[in-house]
């Protein structure tokens, strides 16, 4: 399977967003051929990781990649650019008949930062990404609105929202969550129980494109291709919202 059958090759931008649609596809098309429970995601996510993989391959084939699915290859520590993919972000969600909160990340480092990410929402029929990036209108809710997890919202969070008298939106996948901030369905996105630079690679690369502020909770920049990919924390958060969401932080680190 190919994408972007145009003459000119792709932008990485581009590329990033063809390639997050297609392997969106080939998940729609596996969802519905008859796998359920541990089966279905267990396919899912080879399924999708061997077309990204065979994709970049094929459009990429200098460059290096860092996969959830894949073998962490050291090679990538010393290449000026890296392909950072979640083939499946939600894949709980996706096991679900009938969910549309999860998510396909692409996204591109080169030389020390992001520089183009795409996150598809296959199931919805939509994409989010740098090649168009979505301009971020300022928030006309009174509330505070926190994207959190749907099946088990984390401890801090819930203090977070307590302290700043913040409404908790659930949802699915990290990537779900990090767009919500991007689409309005939330302010903000915080999180303190670790990921993977995969989980968050592309959403950061959409989100700072649509002007939202990212970074660890320490206000610290968000690094990517690192030895050990485990990030500890972050946030995604529109701008008129930071301050207080700041504050927040500080308030229920000094209660603990």
């Amino acid at each position: 399977m190919t994408v972007n059958d145009a003459a000119a090759p792709p932008t990485d931008a581009q590329l990033a967003s063809d390639l997050a649609v297609a392997a969106g596809r080939v998940l729609l098309e596996l969802r519905d051929g008859g796998l359920t429970g541990k089966d279905l995601k267990d396919a899912g996510d080879r399924t999708s990781h061997e077309f990204l993989m065979a994709a970049l391959a094929q459009h990429r084939p200098e460059d290096a990649v860092l996969s959830e699915e894949g073998a962490d290859d050291a090679a990538r520590l010393s290449a000026d650019r890296v392909w950072i993919v979640d083939p499946l972000d939600g894949t709980r969600e996706y096991s679900e008949p009938g969910r549309s909160d999860w998510a396909v990340h692409v996204a591109l480092w080169q030389a020390g930062d992001l520089v183009a990410g795409a996150v598809a929402r296959p199931a919805a029929g939509v994409v989010h990404s740098t090649d168009d990036p979505k301009v971020v209108s300022p928030t006309e809710h009174e509330r505070v609105r926190l994207a959190v997890s749907r099946s088990r919202p984390p401890e801090f969070v819930t203090e977070l929202a307590d302290v700043l008298d913040a409404e908790l939106v659930p949802m699915g996948s990290a990537g779900v969550k990090a767009m919500s901030v991007v689409t309005g369905e939330s302010d903000a996105y915080v999180h303190a129980g670790g990921q993977y630079e995969w989980d968050s690679a592309a959403p950061v690369s959409v989100a700072r494109a649509a002007g939202l502020h990212t970074s660890r909770l320490d206000g610290s920049p968000l690094l990517y291709n690192q030895q050990n990919p485990w990030l500890p924390d972050l946030i995604i958060a529109r701008p008129g919202v930071l301050a207080q969401i700041r504050r927040g932080l500080d308030a229920v680190a000094a209660n603990r």
